[in-house]
């Protein structure tokens, strides 16, 4: 294994779990023990960069209704969606926010916006973009946390008038919305914090 930005099309994004499910699916027979062998032998291993943690909301927060309650299995498309906010750092504007949906079933971002502002614009624009590409029918589920822009009159006025049932994170429980926190901590390690 050579160690290089031109070699190794992970650029160094991967650690040994994803480099052996990529090996395995270019025909490649081998453990995952030998990968991490191999890696550390060759001093290959990912890189992590230090990601930045706001600071909590000392407001008092309403528990609301947990509908999903961990159960995150489907048995079709548009049942059940995930949202959440993330900061990303540009090098342009500073930090901003990324709002996504998640479709639960195909485990795909259906709706997202982006925005220098935190507001419940950003969460009405990510769900309008999901809602119109999607088209779902009655009965659909939005599971999302406890932050201000999904709990607001706006956002829930905007759901309900979309026959959307709202499901909540109990407080500071991030393994509620499990789903949505992987994926965009998978989106900055693997991409955003790459950029210098």
């Amino acid at each position: 294994m050579r160690n290089t930005r031109n070699n190794i099309p992970y650029r160094r994004r991967y650690g040994a779990p994803k480099i052996y499910e990529s090996l395995l699916t270019k025909g490649f027979s081998l453990s995952l023990k030998r990968v991490q062998r191999l890696m550390s032998k060759a001093r290959i291993r990912s890189i992590t960069k230090k990601k930045y943690r706001p600071y909590p909301s000392k407001e008092k927060v309403i528990q609301l209704g947990n509908l999903l309650k961990r159960d995150f299995t489907t048995q079709t498309i548009n049942e059940n969606w995930v949202a959440d906010i993330t900061y990303i750092h540009t090098l342009k504007d500073g930090w901003c926010y990324l709002s996504s949906v998640l479709d639960l079933h195909s485990k795909k971002i259906v709706g997202y916006s982006f925005s220098r502002s935190m507001t419940t614009e950003l969460v009405i624009q990510a769900f309008y973009n999901a809602h119109f590409s999607q088209k779902p029918s009655e009965g659909l589920v939005l599971h999302t946390d406890l932050g201000s822009q999904y709990t607001s009159s706006e956002f829930t006025q905007h759901i309900q008038n979309h026959h959307i049932k709202q499901s909540f994170s109990q407080k500071g429980c991030p393994y509620d919305n499990a789903c949505i926190e992987s994926f965009h901590a998978l989106l900055k390690k693997e991409e955003v914090n790459h950029v210098q």
